[in-house]
């Protein structure tokens, strides 16, 4: 069965409210030949939103409390400002993308996260992805640019970890390059034995951000650590080197190399088609 990559990247930080870095990364993205995904948070502009509308931002630990006038708000900064000005844009330079939330094409259904030990409000986490509609998306050369909003498929939107969403994409497409006895998480719709004719990827998950990698002191660029594997990640995690937003981007990535994804990035947004200098990971 011939292979063919499939790049799943997500774009976050700096990179999101910084107009030059991001029509730079976009222009990068739209020269991406293999087939390609997006995704996007955008945490900053709605909270920009937030004040301008003298809603207050809750949080948690540095987590967003998602409730009823924060979700309008999430909403309407990710699905509407950030995610059709990115596909506007990625109009203008020949690649033909569509902006989507998990409730599109039933794309990502998520289960609204535990109210206990703290209610973050409308939050999910995915349970189920739909390859199927995303796969027809990608044979007709079209490219999905979804932002963090998935539902719970009974009409409710929930905000969701743009990191996550990225990694779960990535899984659903790496396993079901297996067969339907193999496969290992339940989130994959429509199981099903893979006839040869149809595609199968070499899953590529890559983390975008204005930072080379991961870095051993946050302020210091030269300090990237350029490979880290799952042993090495716990103890820079014991050692407090990796923390805050890092630590559940790393965890999502190394669940994802366990579901069969083919390599793992993060780094600046550059990577995705040079050879700069990034973090990789493995088991």
């Amino acid at each position: 069965m011939k292979m063919n990559d499939l790049k799943i990247i997500k774009i976050g930080g700096k990179l999101i409210d910084d107009e030059a870095m991001l029509n730079a990364f976009l222009k990068d993205f739209a020269e991406i030949k293999e087939p390609k995904v997006l995704i996007h948070g955008g945490g900053t502009i709605a909270s920009q939103i937030s004040n301008e509308l003298g809603i207050t931002v809750k949080q948690i630990d540095g987590r967003r409390i998602t409730d009823d006038a924060t979700l309008d708000i999430i909403t309407m900064a990710y699905a509407g400002k950030i995610n059709k000005n990115i596909v506007a844009r990625l109009q203008a330079l020949d690649c033909n993308a569509l902006g989507l939330t998990g409730a599109d094409g039933n794309s990502i259904t998520s289960k609204i996260r535990d109210k206990s030990p703290i209610d973050f409000g409308h939050v999910g986490d995915p349970v189920k992805v739909n390859t199927t509609f995303i796969q027809s998306l990608l044979d007709q050369e079209i490219t999905s640019v979804f932002c963090a909003i998935t539902h719970d498929g009974a009409g409710q939107l929930l905000n969701t970890n743009a990191d996550t969403v990225a990694a779960v994409l990535s899984s659903a497409f790496a396993l079901r390059n297996e067969p339907a006895g193999e496969r290992r998480p339940e989130f994959v719709e429509g199981r099903r034995p893979k006839p040869v004719e149809e595609k199968a990827y070499r899953t590529k998950l890559y983390y975008c951000f204005e930072k080379a990698g991961v870095l051993r002191n946050i302020n210091d660029e030269s300090s990237l650590i350029e490979h880290i594997n799952f042993k090495q990640y716990q103890q820079l995690k014991n050692d407090g080197v990796i923390a805050d937003g890092m630590l559940p981007k790393l965890q999502n990535s190394f669940e994802a190399l366990e579901n069969g994804v083919s390599s793992v990035h993060i780094g600046l947004p550059s990577m995705i088609n040079s050879n700069i200098n990034h973090t990789t990971l493995s088991l």
